[in-house]
């Protein structure tokens, strides 16, 4: 047999509405501060513009030779020359070196991009300029004004570089059809394109001086066996090996893409891509709705506790 309900234990919905109407002007009170406060944080926050590129990995064939690892692979294990190890180990290797501290530091250094970085403060539509905040660099002494903690350095660090430019990029691939793409935000839809435009550039000539720095080291190392070598099989071995290896030194030179072919080139975006103002907005106001309700609901139960 079912026992009654405790009507202590039963929510008075009439006594939960009258409770939340006599506080009704407390709720819209706090509601419009939170939604009040939602709108100046989103206006706040400037315009973000994403600029990407799809690219697909060079095959290894064109980059590697790997019709003469397949074919000479072994030979070349034991003579101690790596001919390459398949497509998709260099293009993890490749995706491995752009989002290293090592290249993104060298990157923003070499192509001077702290100041936009760290003093870029709002991007001038009309005539896409990047205006700079005065209070971090000052243009006309060149000099960095930025306040920072006792010991650091008002110019950014390699660590403060790296820090922030890797939360810019953003590097995806597909396991299916081994696509790689490559996204930069930045408030600027100008110096988005180019920069990740450069981070291309920069990273096939980044692995394609790699690699013909490997094929240098063996090229020397073959030679120096051929000298001491006296059977006729592997001094051919040898001579095949150094043929090619003068082959892939000669195709590295020219391949511009050496490691990314781009298939889709970036554009300057026309829209931006954050901040999601009317989200801000909205859960703004549903926060403040939800906590001035609460708050209501959590005084009505103390009073009534004390009676």
């Amino acid at each position: 047999m079912q026992k009654p309900a405790n009507p202590s234990d039963v929510i008075d919905l009439g006594e939960l509405f009258s409770v939340v109407w006599k506080g009704k002007w407390l709720i819209i009170l706090i509601t419009v501060i939170f939604a009040a406060g939602a709108v100046v944080f989103a206006l706040s926050k400037p315009n973000i513009y994403k600029s990407l590129v799809l690219l697909a990995p060079v095959s290894e064939d064109s980059n590697k030779m790997g019709a003469l690892a397949s074919q000479f692979g072994g030979l070349a294990s034991l003579a101690g020359v790596n001919l390459g190890s398949g497509a998709a180990s260099s293009t993890d290797l490749a995706i491995a070196v752009l989002k290293s501290r090592k290249f993104l530091t060298a990157f923003v250094n070499r192509h001077d991009l702290k100041i936009p970085l760290f003093a870029g403060d709002k991007w001038n539509a009309s005539t896409g300029d990047l205006l700079l905040d005065k209070e971090i660099y000052d243009t006309q002494s060149k000099a960095w004004i930025r306040e920072v903690k006792a010991g650091k350095s008002a110019e950014p660090s390699d660590w403060e570089v790296y820090e922030l430019f890797s939360e810019l990029v953003v590097i995806s691939s597909n396991k299916e059809t081994g696509m790689v793409t490559l996204s930069i935000e930045f408030i600027s839809p100008i110096l988005a394109k180019q920069w990740v435009e450069l981070l291309i550039l920069d990273l096939n000539k980044e692995m394609r001086e790699k690699d013909s720095a490997e094929v240098d080291r063996n090229i020397k190392y073959l030679k120096s066996n051929l000298e001491v070598t006296n059977l006729a099989d592997m001094r051919t071995v040898f001579y095949k090996l150094i043929e090619e290896q003068l082959k892939t030194k000669m195709l590295s030179q020219v391949q511009i893409e050496y490691a990314f072919k781009t298939i889709d080139p970036a554009v300057v975006a026309e829209e931006k891509s954050k901040p999601k103002r009317a989200l801000i907005v909205v859960m703004g106001t549903l926060l403040g709705g939800m906590l001035s309700l609460a708050m209501v609901l959590i005084a009505n139960a103390i009073r009534s506790s004390k009676k």
